[in-house]
C-alpha cells in the first residue's frame, strides 16, 4: 500500500491584527468625513493571513507571534485555530494591546488601512530558536509588520533548520544587510519593487525587469502587479510572467497575503516554481472575488 505524501511543514513568524473593515463609497480625503454603509470585524495581520492561506493550500503551518491578553487576542487565536494553523507558539502578553487595523474598502474594491502594531512589536526573539518550532520545517514566511530583529532571529533559526526563507517585504522599509543575506525568496508588490530597485513598475514588462534587477541580490524574486499580473524570476533563469486572471472584483484586501501563503505552500510541497506561481495566482484571484469577513 502506497502511503500518502506528508504535508509540507511551514513556519510563519509575523503579525496578527484584529481588522475592522468599513465599507464606504470612497475613502476620505484629508479633513473629509465619508458616510459608510457597513462595518465588520475580520481576522488579519499579514502574518496571520499568510499562515491561514498556507494552511488552506495544504501545508502544516505553525505560527509564532504575540497577541495581547484581551478580547482581540482571544478572537485572533480562535481564528488561527479555525483556519487550521497551530497557534501554540503565539504568546499572550499582558500590559499591551493586540495589534489592530481599520481598513476602508471603497466602491471599486480598493482599500486604505491604518495599523496599530501593539503586541506585534513585543514578540520575543529568543523564543524563535525553540527546536520544536522547526521540526521538519521546509520554509519560513516573514513580513515587515514586525521589527527587523524578529525577522533576523527567525531567519537565522530557519537557516539552521535548512528551511527556505521567504520575505514578503511589506510594508516597505530598508532591509538590513543581515536580513537580506538570509532571504531566499523575496515577494514584493509593484510599489515595493520600485522602492527596492529604483526601477518604475507600471506594467508587467517593467515588473519582470524589476524582478530581474532584484534577483541580483536574492535567489528568487516575485513582483506582484495587482490587476496586471505578476513576474517571478529565479537568478540566472528567464522570468515567469503571468497575467491576472479575470475576476468579478469584490475587494483586494488580503489578496497579496493569500498569494504569498499559497505560493510558499506549493513550493514547499515540491511543486515547480512556475506552477507554484500559477496556483498562487489562482488562489489570489479567488480571494479578491469573495467577500471577506
Amino acid at each position: 500500500m502506497t502511503s500518502l505524501p506528508r504535508k509540507p511543514s511551514i513556519v510563519v513568524v509575523g503579525s496578527l491584527h484584529y481588522d475592522i473593515m468599513v465599507d464606504a463609497p470612497d475613502r476620505p480625503r484629508k479633513g473629509e468625513t465619508v458616510t459608510g454603509h457597513a462595518w465588520r470585524p475580520k481576522f488579519g495581520g499579514k502574518g496571520g493571513n499568510q499562515a491561514v492561506a498556507a494552511a488552506k493550500a495544504g501545508a502544516d503551518v505553525r505560527m509564532a507571534g504575540a497577541v495581547g491578553a484581551d478580547d482581540f487576542g482571544i478572537f485572533l487565536l480562535a481564528e488561527l485555530e479555525r483556519g487550521g494553523v497551530d497557534a501554540g507558539r503565539v504568546a499572550r502578553l499582558s500590559g499591551i494591546g493586540s495589534g489592530m487595523s481599520v481598513a476602508i474598502s471603497d466602491a471599486e474594491g480598493d482599500y486604505g488601512a491604518v495599523i496599530v502594531s501593539g503586541s506585534n512589536l513585543a514578540i520575543d526573539p529568543a523564543g524563535l530558536a525553540e527546536p520544536g518550532l522547526w521540526v521538519d520545517a521546509r520554509a519560513l514566511i516573514l513580513q515587515n509588520e514586525v521589527p527587523d530583529a524578529i525577522n533576523v532571529a527567525a531567519a537565522r533559526a530557519a537557516k539552521a533548520a535548512s528551511a527556505l526563507v521567504c520575505l514578503n517585504a511589506a510594508p516597505y522599509r530598508p532591509l538590513s544587510d543581515e536580513l537580506a543575506g538570509l532571504v531566499d525568496i523575496l515577494v514584493v508588490n509593484a510599489i515595493e519593487a520600485e522602492q527596492m530597485s529604483g526601477h518604475p513598475v507600471a506594467d508587467l514588462a517593467a515588473a519582470a525587469d524589476a524582478a530581474r534587477m532584484l534577483a541580483e541580490r536574492f535567489a528568487a524574486v516575485v513582483v506582484t502587479a495587482g490587476g496586471d499580473g505578476l513576474a517571478g524570476v529565479r537568478r540566472g533563469e528567464a522570468p515567469v510572467v503571468l497575467e491576472a486572471l479575470p475576476v468579478q472584483l469584490v475587494s483586494t484586501h488580503g489578496a497579496g497575503d493569500t498569494f504569498v501563503g499559497s505560493f510558499v505552500a506549493e513550493l514547499a510541497g515540491g511543486v515547480p516554481f512556475a506552477e507554484s506561481l500559477a496556483r498562487a495566482n489562482a488562489a489570489a484571484a479567488a480571494h479578491v472575488s469573495t467577500r471577506q469577513g
